[in-house]
């Protein structure tokens, strides 16, 4: 009877151990969760907005304090970096329509309309970058209400205006210049005017340095005048 208690005991305790480490796993390779760490880590630094495409693999997240934005593929596994100035605009399609927008050096066109039912919604950002000037976040999908975890189209669109708002914040930023550009300023400024010269200050007198005086118990010396001499020493 005490094998039999010990072994159901043992088999509860191993079927516990499984259940937590599956549900360990299943927590630590979610698809958010693993997004959030390969942009924490390229970031470097917790992102400061962050948005995934769940079921599609990709994400994009900011870092205000770092001043660089990333974006994500295949659930993290390769991320690529931009700096935040680089952001050159944002467009929110529904159904392969441009139905609003956020670029650098122009008005925004904002989302007009409610919009409840969509084949489509998906978020592009553009970038300066000539070998990766855009990327695409699908947020919805059809299909994607028979998912365990899906918002709405609805849903979908209201985030995406979210960030384009945000967009449009970064967008009215001054934009930095890289280096090369900020070193051809420095060479090209002009240089400051020579200062003018000032009155020359007048010399200094120099202080007229004392006649030696003669040291005591010293003998006169030999170029004496002999008008000096006494008189009756020549008669003498």
């Amino acid at each position: 009877m005490n094998d039999v208690v010990r072994l159901l005991l043992m088999l509860a305790l191993a079927g516990t151990a499984v259940t937590f480490a599956g549900s360990f796993a299943i927590w630590f390779f979610d698809e958010d969760r693993r997004i959030g760490r390969a942009l924490k880590r390229v970031l470097k630094g917790e992102p400061e907005a962050m948005l995934v495409a769940r079921g599609r693999g990709r994400g994009v997240g900011v870092n205000f304090a770092t001043g660089l934005a990333a974006v994500a593929w295949d659930a993290g596994a390769w991320c690529l970096v931009y700096r935040i100035d680089e952001l050159m605009g944002a467009e929110l399609i529904i159904d392969d329509q441009v139905v609003a927008r956020a670029h650098r050096e122009e008005p925004r066109r904002a989302l007009d309309q409610r919009v409840s039912h969509a084949a489509r919604v998906t978020l592009r950002l553009i970038f300066d970058d000539p070998q990766h000037p855009d990327f695409e976040l699908d947020l919805w999908l059809t299909g994607d209400e028979s998912r365990r975890v899906a918002a709405s189209p609805g849903a979908a669109v209201l985030e995406a205006n979210r960030w384009l708002a945000r967009a449009e914040a970064i967008l009215r930023r001054p934009r930095a210049l890289n280096p090369s550009a900020a070193a051809a300023a420095a060479v090209t400024a002009p240089l400051p005017p020579p200062a003018a010269p000032g009155p020359t200050p007048p010399p200094t007198p120099q202080a007229e340095l004392p006649l030696p005086q003669p040291r005591a118990g010293a003998e006169p010396p030999p170029w004496e005048d002999d008008d000096d001499l006494d008189p009756d020493d020549d008669q003498r």
